[in-house]
């Protein structure tokens, strides 16, 4: 069966090289934004939604911790993607010709030395291999993109210097989210809980509702916070080594969701092999 999947971005982009990593057979949907990548998902117009959530740089990906835990869906898979960035110009364009620079937002952090040795401005755009393209349709000679090794080919632009990110181990880390997915069997192998929760308001909220996983022996490799609308109250984001089958895990949970206002399981799924080497 061939799935389908949608990202935000652009043919080209980091997100549309996760997709074909993590499923080589499929047919791609590419999405302006988050919200409508989770959205196609939600309308049935495709199996997939994959989205990046944190880089080993730049830090967490705006949006997409706050539009999981309502969207619905559920995590089924994480990827490691090693991210590489080419300075790319229209054809006959120098070096020393480059006045700007556009990318992505995350982009430009992740290749901020080359940015700040030539003195560039830089221009934010809603995706990389876009400002691949905007720079190739665009009518100033003086503007470069920072765009994935493929934006070149695609959009016709000559590379000027390849891997220009700022630390050679740069990674992103993406998801793969579905709707309605079958429970994941506890079979021994190594994997990942996704929690969402909202502490109460009261004094060591925080302290009591994590100290279970202290106390029981389970490690938190990442956990993230946020205020709610009311202000009243923090809401937070868990990855979780363990299944909820586990013993350990499962009492953790018990004295979570007991010390919490509320709390979602986001998903249960397997660990990545690359989580290791970051």
């Amino acid at each position: 069966m061939v799935l389908t999947i949608a990202y935000q971005g652009e043919p080209g982009s980091n997100s549309a090289a996760a997709c074909t990593e993590m499923y080589t057979e499929s047919v791609q949907i590419p999405c302006e934004t988050f919200t409508e990548a989770l959205d196609t998902v939600k309308r049935g117009q495709a199996d997939v939604a994959v989205i990046p959530v944190d880089n080993s740089i730049a830090g967490r990906v705006a949006d997409v911790h706050h539009l999981l835990p309502s969207s619905g869906l559920t995590i089924t898979q994480e990827h490691f993607l090693p991210i590489h960035f080419d300075l790319m110009v229209r054809p006959g364009v120098a070096l020393d010709d480059v006045r700007s620079v556009r990318s992505h937002v995350h982009a430009l952090a992740q290749c901020r030395n080359i940015i700040n040795a030539h003195d560039w401005k830089a221009i934010v755009t809603h995706d990389t291999a876009g400002a691949a393209r905007e720079v190739a349709q665009g009518g100033d000679a003086t503007e470069a993109a920072l765009a994935p090794p493929a934006a070149a080919g695609l959009y016709d632009l000559t590379v000027l210097k390849s891997g220009v990110e700022d630390n050679p181990d740069n990674t992103t880390r993406f998801l793969a989210v579905t709707g309605n997915p079958p429970p994941v069997a506890h079979t021994g192998q190594k994997m990942i809980t996704t929690i969402f929760f909202e502490v109460r308001n009261i004094p060591s909220s925080l302290y009591k509702a994590l100290g279970g996983f202290a106390s029981n022996g389970v490690n938190l490799t990442k956990i993230e916070s946020y205020q709610n609308s009311s202000f009243t109250a923090t809401e937070f984001y868990v990855d979780a080594e363990g299944h909820p089958e586990d013993p350990h895990v499962a009492l953790a949970l018990e004295e979570l969701r007991f010390f919490s206002s509320q709390m979602k399981m986001l998903g249960v799924y397997p660990a990545s092999p690359s989580r290791l080497k970051h």
